[in-house]
């Protein structure tokens, strides 16, 4: 019941070639847009000679066009360094021009301006000045370089916490003891940075700016029968609720073009089987992708979510599955069944690790001790957007309808599982974080169930039974660590199994 699918070994399979030579016509179509114009065997989507002209899609609401704003100083004596750490043994003047190009540099390319203090900041009074300088001028966060263990440098950085803006404080080694970091080392809305590397601060850059991101974006949601405009509490995320009847009139308004054939028959051409669907329910389903698009983008909205099972389950409409999986694909957070925690935690992976999530119903495996998580939307991108696809081929929905990317996950990989589960009273969201290893894909059928099974072996064999959060995201790569940073960052409650 566990898959690892070699299509050369099932007879029963309809290959690329099989498909094709069959009648469904050449594939056309160029690339999923960021794919590499080669790919190897592995799953790579190659690029057609020629082909329909995809419009790629975008965010188009407010969040794509925030420029996330840093304020940045440097924290020092002005007199030589002498016996008193970090001695005068470190050169501060090239210590002060080498960070300050990466920090130029790392936000040029995480799209951030960055305000740096021309001159280090000397004395409290000129800290005082800064940070009242910077929260006018409503910084999204501050960076705090220290090079300097004395004086006022330390006590610079409480201050900078004390002001509410979320604060990076950067001490590299000689500008920190212990001591000097365990006042603020639990402390919310702030994070430390202490080491010899320059990598964890331009990380901590990206959580600033992910915050911010997370704050502006609007995320469509497609539920009920009213239009209205809200607001997440803590996050600030803007929602903008449509009436869910608005997809299926869009849908009906929707003409099967070359470019919704073109992307049907790329999905055909790259499959390693068609395994139930037939070309039609491709159609359909890519169809769904640029009806949610066009709502994207007259809405203008950086995400999009909808209540699908209550919207189009008794209609003859495609649920979105395709169209989900190829938004993820291409870094526009999509949501399945209006869950808002989920919303936040694809717009959240996506700023922060630049890959995709797996939104998924999870399962215990109490025989094997796995978590298995379930769903019919699974991108295929999992290793990042610019990265090869995994190998997929196209399955049924498990109400034995529409057409579902079935991706196969890669036993081994590291993997992570997080959940964000908003403010509903006030008090702080919590984030549910894992981490573990990929074992293995389960066959659905003969299992039941969604059709998209993998099942993983998390660390620290946490009871499964009552495992905490639903809707978890599962992603490629260990994130453990980074996201419980974020956490104390932006004042969020971590749950870590």
């Amino acid at each position: 019941m566990h898959e690892t699918y070699d299509h050369r070994n099932d007879p029963h399979s309809v290959t690329r070639r099989r498909f094709i030579l069959g009648g469904c016509g050449a594939a056309c179509g160029c690339s999923l847009v960021g794919c590499a114009s080669t790919g190897s065997a592995g799953g790579g989507w190659l690029v057609p000679a020629s082909g329909f002209q995809e419009r790629r899609i975008k965010p188009c609401g407010p969040g794509s066009k925030y420029v996330p704003k840093l304020a940045v100083a440097f924290v020092r004596r002005k007199e030589d360094y002498g016996i008193r750490w970090p001695g005068a043994i470190y050169n501060g003047e090239a210590a002060l021009a080498s960070y300050r190009g990466q920090i130029e540099s790392t936000a040029e390319q995480l799209g951030m301006v960055a305000t740096l203090r021309p001159e280090p900041i000397y004395s409290p009074a000129e800290a005082d000045a800064w940070l009242a300088q910077s929260k006018a001028a409503e910084a999204d966060g501050l960076l705090v370089v220290l090079l300097d263990r004395q004086a006022h440098a330390w006590p610079t950085a409480v201050k900078a916490a004390d002001t509410g803006l979320l604060t990076v404080v950067f001490a590299p080694i000689g500008a920190a003891f212990t001591i000097n970091t365990a006042p603020l080392a639990r402390r919310q809305g702030c994070h430390i940075c202490s080491g010899d590397g320059f990598a964890e601060v331009a990380y901590a850059m990206k959580m600033v700016r992910a915050a911010a991101k997370l704050r502006e974006m609007r995320y469509i949601v497609l539920a009920g029968n009213k239009r209205r405009d809200e607001a997440m509490k803590h996050f600030g995320t803007r929602l903008r609720y449509l009436p869910a009847r608005e997809f299926l009139d869009e849908y009906n308004r929707t003409l099967e073009t070359d470019e919704v054939r073109g992307i049907a028959d790329e999905y055909l051409g790259h499959a390693t089987k068609l395994a139930g669907p037939t070309r039609q329910d491709v159609l359909n389903g890519v169809k769904s992708y640029v009806v949610a698009r066009s709502i994207l983008e007259r809405e203008e909205g950086d995400a999009i979510t909808m209540d699908c099972l209550g919207a189009l389950g008794k209609s003859k409409v495609s649920l979105p599955c395709i169209a989900w999986s190829r938004m993820n694909d291409h870094g526009i957070p999509a949501a399945c069944e209006a869950d808002l925690g989920a919303c936040l935690t694809h717009a959240l992976v996506q700023q922060l690790f630049d890959r995709p999530g797996f939104q998924q119903d999870p399962v215990p495996d109490t025989g094997r001790q796995l978590l298995i998580g379930a769903h019919c939307s699974c991108p295929t991108r999992m290793k990042g957007f610019d990265g090869p696809a995994e190998p997929f081929y196209l399955s049924f929905h498990h109400g034995k309808r529409d057409a579902v990317p079935r991706t196969m996950w890669r036993p081994g990989e590291r993997m992570t599982v997080v959940d964000v589960e908003p403010s509903v009273d006030g008090t702080a969201p919590r984030m549910i974080i894992g981490s573990g290893e990929v074992v293995d894909n389960i066959a659905v059928p003969p299992a039941g169930g969604c059709v998209v099974s993998v099942s993983v072996k998390l660390d620290g064999s946490p009871d499964l039974l009552d495992y905490p959060g639903f809707h978890q995201l599962f992603l490629y790569g260990d994130y453990k660590k980074q996201l419980q940073g974020f956490c104390n960052l932006a004042r969020v409650a971590p749950v870590v199994g």
